[in-house]
């Protein structure tokens, strides 16, 4: 019988077989050849790392910026980093984060080839990937030498790299580098960030439901985050408890225990939410100029202030709270005009115009609404959704070529051309960022229709692409500012910088230059009272005058009183009066005053006696030192907020005696009376039960509304206004609209503070004087009268007529 196959008597399947023996024998000798020539090749590619490079480990760390008592509140760094040594590490951590990433991490040699067979044979089944199989050695290779490039010959050199890592560092070291390089979530890098991020404790004081947590964020740090996903992250914990009591390190027991409380995490901290953002700045500029932009942001070193977190929180609360109760009153939450038509055409134009300053972030501009979306993950909420909205884009596009002649029939006439429009850009504003104006009892969506005009900015701290929508930030209503010190130290309290202010934002307290309108008065007078021009007695006429074809008005052109006392001009704020006491003291005498108590922003040959209703301009922060000079007894001095570098004490400021005392005290005394009884009386009065001075301003056009004021150790200026110099709206001035923002922070700031009063110094004389004529009062006189201080030897020395009430003339009373 012939042979089946050609093969003897053997059966088909055996010679079938013996093939597939062969060539298997052969596809596998081929195949450990060719990963062996790839790890012969790649493993000895020149540019491969090398893994000597970690024996200096200098990853970016954060810097970490703290108040006057310790506490955080800012930092700075592309990597929110805290490197701590293994030892630091509790071993409860490191048990969660084996359990949960590299099992066998002990065992095996830098590479673990089951686990990676496991992780392929379970994503090919899954159709996903559903499991890594990279050990912790390999991570640490991934993250500290090589790109995040997913090639063969990236993997085969991790795996070349985790074997010579295996080789040269222990466990324990490795493991170090890892836990203080992984990537947490919320820009936290390291295991030490993390665990102040969430728990408020260093990594050495977790417990183990907190180090569960932690070790289970590194495979998706955003999803599973506790803040943001906490029903993610409870699951994942549960898991790395169930693999922590499946490999013995801890009871089942236990685990069940743990996995059934809820995750507890700490409140955010003041850093975290960045209410210092304006001090992060100062920080930042600092450390650039001493260390260098990189080192800046990467040097992980510590910077002590001198501002205070609580203080710094209740400012920026009051300071939003008053603009928000501003736009309100003013109705700055809505559209500011409407267009349609021909006038729709000509708002494009404008805007097309300004187009260039605008992608600067230099130009604020009144955009056209072009609709409303309401937001699709939360359609039922009203007040929340993006504002479509129309920025301009440039030129008008060039018109079309004219047809070749000859082509027109005699039958046939050419249909005008169309009107040319300047191209649009769109812009979106996310109600979601935008806090301030998503709120009001009318829902956003019905705030707002096409045609719309609406002040917005380009919000440059938001990403964006270049074809896509432009990021905006609403504009509708003003912004402010406020500063805080201590007046006798001149060391920084609190810094607010704008409504919801980011670091790297225009820090309007530091850098707004505005013109201070009648808070500057006090210097001006200040000026009159050193040279012995004027007394807060002295009465002085409330009547218009014509200085060089200038003719002042008071506030809102109100009627001309007639003769006032100093004190009364001061406190009512007249402008006529101040512009009389300038004329007194002279423009060269108020200049070097104003130099003397703090003014540094130059002040115009050609300023005039407007210098009285200040016409010059000065930041806030300058502003507030200049009153600090009189708040202190007449010492002068530059503001400061950074106490220590790296532990390095920073020289305190240079303190110096600028004033006589007694000039200084009087200038307080004339100060309260504006709260007491003056423009600030209505938005103070019942709130801040103590001692306290301040000045109000209003400038030129109602532009700047400002407070200045202070007690005896604490004190605080306040500015509101638009940055493009728009006017606040009718009724606004600096009583109505900075006081009650200074009220509402310093009646909280100083709550559980003991009261303290103006110490009066050597110098002062007290006399009982007529309101009427400035004189001293008649004898028995008791009604119309009141205590008044004066300079030592400037009092008056004439009795008011008897029975009191009589007007004196004011060029009699001027001290010459």
């Amino acid at each position: 019988m012939p042979s089946r196959g050609g093969g003897g008597d053997r059966p088909a399947w055996r010679i079938w077989l013996g093939r597939a023996i062969k060539a298997g024998v052969l596809a596998t000798f081929i195949g450990v050849a060719v990963v062996v020539g790839m790890f012969a090749y790649w493993g000895s590619d020149p540019k491969m790392p090398n893994v000597s490079r970690l024996d200096e480990y200098h990853p970016k760390q954060v810097t970490r910026i703290l108040d006057r008592n310790n506490v955080p509140i800012g930092e700075l760094g592309s990597e929110k980093r805290t490197v701590v040594p293994y030892s630091a590490i509790p071993k409860v951590m490191v048990q969660a984060v084996i359990a949960a990433e590299d099992a066998d991490y002990f065992k095996h040699g830098g590479v673990d080839y089951m686990g990676m067979a496991r992780a392929f044979i379970t994503n090919v089944l899954r159709g996903r990937k559903a499991q890594g199989g990279s050990t912790i050695t390999q991570q640490v290779i991934k993250n500290l030498l090589l790109t995040p490039e997913r090639t063969m010959k990236r993997k085969v050199q991790e795996i070349i790299l985790a074997h010579r890592l295996s080789d040269k560092l222990s466990k324990e070291e490795i493991l170090g580098l890892y836990l203080n390089q992984i990537y947490y979530g919320h820009g936290r890098y390291g295991c030490e960030e993390a665990a102040r991020y969430f728990f408020g404790k260093s990594i050495r004081d977790v417990d183990l439901a907190e180090a569960a947590l932690l070790a289970g964020l590194p495979q998706s740090p955003e999803r599973l985050s506790p803040r943001k996903h906490p029903e993610a992250a409870k699951a994942r914990q549960r898991y790395v408890l169930g693999q922590m009591a499946d490999h013995g390190y801890i009871a089942r027991k236990e685990a069940e225990r743990i996995a059934a409380q809820p995750i507890r995490l700490a409140r955010e901290t003041a850093a975290a939410r960045g209410v210092a953002a304006e001090e992060v700045d100062v920080v930042a500029h600092t450390l650039a100029e001493k260390m260098g932009e990189s080192a800046a942001f990467e040097a992980g070193t510590t910077v002590s202030t001198t501002l205070d977190a609580r203080l710094q929180e209740l400012a920026r609360t009051s300071l939003e709270h008053g603009l928000e109760d501003l736009d309100a009153r003013q109705g700055f939450r809505g559209p500011s005009g409407h267009v349609t038509g021909k006038l729709l055409d000509v708002q494009r134009r404008e805007l097309g115009k300004t187009y260039q300053k605008f992608l600067k972030g230099s130009e604020i501009v009144e955009g056209i609404v072009i609709r409303f979306e309401k937001d699709a993950t939360s359609p039922t909420n009203p007040k929340l959704g993006k504002l479509y909205v129309d920025v301009g884009a440039g030129a008008p596009s060039a018109p079309p070529p004219p047809e070749p002649a000859g082509r027109r029939t005699r039958a046939a006439k050419a249909p005008p051309p169309p009107p040319l429009e300047p191209p649009t850009r769109e812009g979106v504003v996310d109600f979601s960022l935008e806090p301030r104006y998503a709120k009001g009892t009318k829902p956003v969506a019905d705030r707002f229709k096409p045609g719309d005009l609406v002040r917005v900015r380009l919000a440059e701290d938001r990403p964006h692409t270049e074809d896509g929508p432009l990021p905006l930030a609403l504009e509708l209503g003003p912004q402010a500012a406020m500063v805080v010190m201590d007046p006798t130290t001149r060391e920084l309290l609190a810094l607010v910088g704008g409504y919801d202010y980011h670091a790297g934002g225009f820090d309007r307290s530091q850098r707004a230059h505005r013109q201070p309108g009648s808070a500057f008065k006090p210097v001006i007078y200040g000026a009159a009272i050193e040279a012995h021009r004027i007394t807060p007695a002295t009465i002085l006429n409330d009547a218009p005058e014509v200085y060089e074809l200038w003719k002042p008005q008071n506030y809102e052109k109100e009627e001309f009183r007639g003769p006032v006392r100093v004190r009364t001009a001061l406190a009512q704020s007249i402008n006529t009066v101040a512009i009389k006491v300038l004329s007194e003291v002279g423009l060269d005498q108020a200049r070097a005053f104003a130099t003397r108590v703090g003014v540094t922003s130059p002040i115009a040959p050609d300023v005039g006696l407007s210098l009285a209703l200040g016409s010059l301009v000065v930041t806030p922060v300058e502003l507030a030192n200049v009153y600090a000079t009189f708040a202190s007894g007449g010492i002068v001095g530059q503001p400061v907020s950074i106490r220590a570098i790296g532990g390095e004490a920073l020289p305190p400021p240079q303190l110096a005696p600028t004033l006589k005392p007694e000039i200084a005290y009087v200038m307080v005394s004339l100060m309260r009376s504006v709260i007491d009884e003056g423009t600030a009386h209505g938005a103070v009065a019942g709130k801040l039960r103590r001692p306290a001075a301040g000045k109000t301003g209003t400038s030129n056009g109602q532009r700047d509304a400002w407070f200045v004021g202070f007690t005896p150790d604490l004190l605080c200026a306040v500015w509101v206004g638009f940055d493009d110099m728009k006017k606040l709206g009718r009724g606004e001035a600096g009583g109505k609209t900075a006081a009650p923002i200074w009220a509402d922070f310093m009646s909280k700031a100083t709550a559980g503070r003991p009261t303290k009063d103006f110490a009066q110094p050597p110098g002062i004389v007290v006399q009982r004087i007529d309101k009427a004529s400035g004189l001293l009062a008649a004898a028995g006189q008791e009604s119309g009268t009141l205590d008044e201080v004066f300079l030592d030897g400037t009092a008056p020395t004439e009795h008011a007529a008897a029975g009191g009430g009589e007007e004196a003339s004011p060029d009699k009373l001027l001290i010459q």
